[in-house]
């Protein structure tokens, strides 16, 4: 099966008050009497959309999606007050309890690996199973090589000179920090530039093959403004990590059966995030998608993760 399966509404929304003067949108598809799975998004601060339920068979699993704090439908929009890492894994263990789940399955890709991992590490005694697409593990080297003029950018330098180029200075140094100065800062449209800068770089690194409906339908402004903002935010903190945290921690979730997808051209993540978990993690399973970049939308990673997905159903 390579297809999504079918659309569907949720039969719960909520806003879950997480403190800090957030709170988090919620909400719950699917077969509520199924087994428990979470969707993390990525980011941070992308928000889920309604594909990412359709990733999971609606009659087998309870699909929960949450938007992180900050970001999609949770409140205040694009507050980064009290939002790190750290208060982001308290939050999904406070909906788990919430919900009144003993254990779930845990699906995420990009930062939503980043944070899957993280979570799973911090409570192992609830994760079912791990589905992990294009990793992230926030190391000195993958935030370099994305976002501050590393690699990515001698592969698509004419995108990485638009995204240069908004930016009143031409000679910077540090692109997230200088970025993330100039989102916080009062010239409101100048903010507002960068966002949309941000993003649109991230978007065309994301598929294999240049694709400019992917693009234009994920640079809307409030999807600029959140996503530019949170992910300056967690990368100028190094993710509010330590030193290589996540592989680091490993063997706490070395028992977990993990299922690990790539895609083979991943540009925004690049492969090697993938190999370096798989062999921390010797008994999880990696699976490549052998002509897809970054995008849980391309064809050959959309078919690895609905087979992983079948194949957790059964654990």
């Amino acid at each position: 099966m390579s297809e999504f399966f079918p659309e569907i509404e949720p039969y719960d929304t909520r806003l879950v008050d997480v403190g800090d003067s957030h709170q988090v949108y919620v909400e719950q598809c699917g077969n509520a009497d199924g087994q428990p799975v979470v969707f993390v998004h990525g980011g941070p601060g992308g928000g889920c959309s309604e594909k990412d339920r359709r990733f999971f068979d609606p009659d087998k699993y309870r699909i929960i999606l949450f938007d992180q704090r900050g970001c999609g439908r949770s409140v205040p929009h694009g507050l980064l007050q009290d939002n790190n890492t750290q208060l982001l894994v308290s939050d999904m263990e406070l909906i788990r309890q919430l919900l009144g789940i003993d254990t779930w399955h845990v699906f995420g890709g990009s930062w939503g690996s980043t944070l899957s991992l993280v979570y799973a590490q911090s409570h192992p005694e609830k994760v079912r199973s791990l589905v992990l697409r294009g990793i992230f593990l926030a190391r000195p080297q993958d935030i370099e090589w994305t976002f501050n003029g590393g690699g990515a950018a001698r592969l698509f330098p004419e995108y990485w000179a638009d995204f240069v180029n908004a930016f009143p200075h031409k000679s910077v140094s540090d692109y997230v920090a200088e970025g993330y100065e100039l989102m916080l800062g009062e010239d409101k449209k100048l903010a507002r530039k960068i966002a949309h800068a941000w993003t649109q770089w991230e978007l065309r690194c994301c598929t294999l093959l240049p694709n400019a409906e992917f693009v234009a339908e994920n640079l809307d402004e409030d999807h600029c403004w959140t996503l530019a903002r949170h992910e300056a935010h967690f990368m100028k903190n190094a993710c509010f990590l330590s030193d290589n945290q996540i592989l680091n921690n490993c063997h706490l979730i070395e028992h977990i059966p993990t299922v690990i997808v790539h895609g083979r051209y991943d540009i925004v993540c690049p492969f090697d995030n993938a190999t370096a978990l798989h062999q921390r993690l010797p008994k999880s399973s990696l699976k490549i998608a052998e002509d897809s970049g970054h995008a849980s939308s391309e064809e050959s990673t959309r078919a690895l993760l609905v087979e992983a997905t079948q194949h957790m159903v059964t654990i």
